[in-house]
């Protein structure tokens, strides 16, 4: 008979308020209460979330835009559970969601357990985007283990008392807040267990924009984290949310040099003619700049999460992975930028 609140918030997302709730309301799990949030919405969200108020089980929270993670700390903060669960409004959980979670919180061997994440599964669409993240996010979670370094967003729950004695989610901080409790209950002496049968939903993730916009705030936020909880000399798993982020991070460099490569190869022509393109070429000057950095990549890439639309969608995934790995770039840049300025990195 344990109290279980579930906090969920929405930005301009109408379309998936009622999906969501809907999915919250029929969990199996009773007593549960549900604490909807509007963060500023301007779409006719606000609306909704106070109608859904109305519902036995819902209370609603309105506030200014002022993001994510003060959102859930007003939630925190309203809630009375024992354990509090946190999703998105695009996800959908399975009616025993919350069962599963509250089953996989039980200690073995005198384990402190602060946290219980799930699994979250990507619908697919047709594009190449909706391909790409549904294959990476399964792949993460086949090989994830039992303890883990990252309750997930959409589908994790934390002990409220635990959390509230690390501070909750800092409202300071609009990207990545469920990485930086994550750690900050990893350093309280707590442990994240991971639930593979608590399963969401998640809708497709469709649209180049938004996808390049997400994958450049969480390059940022990496930045942050990895800063501020260092691996050196810390007891805590390993971080598991980078996926194939590294493989794409490299194809910058490798389409830099491949350019660079033929930009040689055109100015030599012009000025040289053929018998010193030769002559550069006998010397591994061209194939160097041109050639070896993609045939380093290109198997790399096709072990990798990312052969599925390599081989299914080989122009269009090569377009995403292309400016995947400049937003990336961004991302670094600007988590250096905050660094050095100490800003929060909204």
């Amino acid at each position: 008979m344990t109290l279980i609140s579930v906090n969920v918030c929405v930005r301009n997302g109408v379309e998936w308020i009622d999906d969501c709730i809907q999915s919250l309301i029929d969990q199996t799990h009773r007593p549960l209460e549900i604490i909807l949030v509007d963060d500023g919405s301007t779409d006719g969200s606000r609306d909704k979330v106070q109608k859904w108020g109305e519902h036995d089980l819902v209370s609603a929270i309105v506030q200014e835009p002022i993001g994510l993670s003060a959102g859930r700390m007003a939630a925190l903060q309203l809630s009375k559970g024992e354990w509090v669960a946190i999703t998105d409004i695009d996800v959908r959980p399975e009616p025993n969601w919350i069962e599963e979670l509250l089953n996989s919180s039980q200690s073995q061997e005198d384990e402190n357990v602060m946290a219980v994440t799930g699994r979250t599964v990507f619908a697919k669409s047709s594009d190449t985007v909706s391909l790409i993240r549904s294959v990476e996010i399964e792949s993460k979670y086949r090989s994830r283990p039992r303890i883990t370094s990252l309750a997930n967003g959409p589908c994790s729950m934390f002990k409220r008392e635990c959390l509230l004695n690390v501070g909750g989610f800092n409202p300071e901080w609009y990207h990545a807040e469920d990485m930086e409790v994550s750690l900050k209950l990893i350093a309280s002496g707590g442990i994240i267990v991971y639930s593979p049968d608590a399963v969401v939903n998640h809708v497709p993730e469709t649209g180049i924009g938004r996808f390049l916009s997400k994958r450049r705030r969480d390059a940022r936020a990496h930045v942050r984290i990895v800063r501020n909880y260092p691996s050196k000399n810390s007891k805590r798993p390993g971080f598991d949310f980078l996926g194939s982020s590294w493989i794409v991070l490299m194809y910058a460099p490798v389409l830099i040099s491949m350019l660079v490569g033929l930009t040689l190869l055109v100015t030599n022509f012009n000025q040289g003619g053929i018998d010193e393109i030769k002559q550069s070429a006998i010397a591994f000057e061209y194939p160097f700049w041109f050639l070896i950095p993609i045939l380093i990549w290109w198997p790399l890439a096709l072990r990798s999460n990312l052969s599925v639309a390599l081989i299914r969608k080989p122009i269009g995934a090569i377009i995403v992975i292309m400016t995947w790995s400049l937003a990336l770039w961004q991302g670094i840049i600007q988590g250096y930028i905050d660094a050095l300025l100490k800003r929060n990195g909204h």
